[in-house]
């Protein structure tokens, strides 16, 4: 349990931060939720709990194929927002779509043989 709590800490300062920093700079903000710092968080916490190289490995593949689709809650907040839907829609709805993209995508790919 107590390492349970370590792991909610150190991810919630990593949030914390970065939503500070955005209150003086979106800039250095974007570049601080850009960086995978949750995926080397989940990597690190996986490596912590299994000590399995290749779980860190297949989740770190599985990251990388699912990048693509993400992004499309980076184009459709923004779009959302500018189209004069309050933020917490915009938000709620990005997600929508991105889960619609996310399986879209993997469809997608087991179609073309991809093992995802």
């Amino acid at each position: 349990m107590g390492q349970l709590i370590v792991k909610a800490v150190i991810s919630g300062l990593v949030i914390a931060i970065a939503s500070e920093v955005a209150q003086r700079s979106t800039v250095f903000a974007a570049i601080i939720v850009s960086l995978p710092l949750t995926s080397i968080l989940a990597l690190a916490w996986l490596y912590a709990d299994t000590g399995s190289a290749t779980d860190v490995r297949d989740l770190s593949w599985s990251i990388l194929w699912v990048v693509v689709p993400s992004l499309v809650f980076f184009v459709a907040l923004p779009i959302l927002i500018d189209a004069g839907v309050s933020v917490p829609m915009a938000l709620v709805l990005s997600c929508a779509v991105t889960a619609l993209a996310y399986a879209g995508y993997l469809a997608a790919a087991r179609s073309l043989g991809f093992d995802l």
